[in-house]
């Protein structure tokens, strides 16, 4: 039952049976729900139950295949002179960021109104409690950022939420456990559109202006998943999903030979509201190029 139907039965069941037994069905009823939507269930679980529903938007669906023979020498060389643990996914971020610049995906739309963001900024998805939950984690002006700057900020703040010393985060997972589903659906849409379309942050709550970014980017391949299609979340207001899939050998063919090369997929998810076919393969290619000649990715944008 949605939460216009809702409003309707209170307001029916108010005029037509007595008062003190309304106020016994509501009591009763919103015991029940508080129950359900504790009973069971981690946050994630909750969060997600309150979120998706049928979508009728237009979406984008695309894979990039990158061969990662020059990523994984870049990966290694960079660990060797820095002592920094880097990840396809910081390398992955990083691309994603100076893929971006210039490209009508980094931006927002509010109320019908398309708003070009000024800075690049892109979120990781952090798993927390054995994968139970997830936290984003936004890295703002990704383009202007080495990879090696990504890698240190994430590993940072990926700590702190880890070890729950995150404040912010702490805020806002507060008001999803006091909030049943049925009105945390609203609230957290309400909130997306406060802080992702409109950019206000409400620190009260520890919410901070656009904090999924431009792009939000997750990674199954320490799983061992090749690819999957992550799908939006209405909340994050987010125009592209990057999905990163582990690095497997596979034929490919190099000048006119069958070789075996490492491969790593990535798939994608866009908003095709803010881009249509062809700047989605301008900026595919773009990220592709980055990828395979990761060398560009040390390259300062201005």
């Amino acid at each position: 039952m949605g939460f216009t139907s809702t409003l309707c039965l209170f307001f029916i069941l108010y005029h037509f049976i007595p008062s003190n037994l309304f106020f016994i069905i509501i009591s009763v009823g919103f015991a029940g729900l508080w129950w359900f939507s504790a009973t069971g269930m981690n946050l994630r679980q909750k969060l997600a139950i309150s979120t998706w529903s049928i979508s009728d938007d237009g979406h984008i669906f695309a894979k990039v295949e990158v061969d990662a023979t020059n990523l994984q020498k870049y990966i290694e060389r960079v660990r060797q002179e820095t002592g920094k643990k880097i990840t396809v996914t910081h390398a992955v971020g990083r691309a994603a960021g100076i893929a971006l610049e210039n490209s009508t995906l980094n931006a927002r739309i509010a109320f019908g109104r398309y708003l070009k963001n000024k800075t690049v900024d892109v979120s990781f998805l952090v798993a927390l409690e054995d994968g139970k939950n997830l936290a984003p984690t936004v890295v703002r002006n990704t383009n202007l950022k080495s990879t090696i700057e990504i890698c240190s900020e994430l590993t940072e703040r990926s700590g702190l939420l880890r070890n729950n010393k995150d404040a912010e985060f702490k805020k806002n997972m507060d008001l999803v456990k006091i909030l049943p589903t049925f009105l945390l659906r609203p609230v957290s849409q309400f909130l997306g559109v406060l802080t992702g379309d409109l950019g206000i942050g409400i620190p009260a709550l520890g919410l901070k202006e656009r904090p999924f970014g431009s792009c939000m980017i997750t990674s199954m391949g320490m799983l061992g998943v090749e690819e999957a299609f992550a799908p939006f979340t209405p909340f994050a207001r987010v125009p592209l999903l990057l999905l990163v899939g582990a690095i497997k050998d596979q034929p490919a063919v190099r000048e006119g030979k069958i070789v075996i090369i490492p491969t790593l997929k990535i798939s994608v998810t866009m908003d095709h509201r803010y881009i249509d076919g062809v700047e989605a393969a301008r900026i595919g290619k773009r990220f592709q190029d980055l990828l395979e000649n990761p060398d560009h990715l040390d390259k300062k944008s201005k």
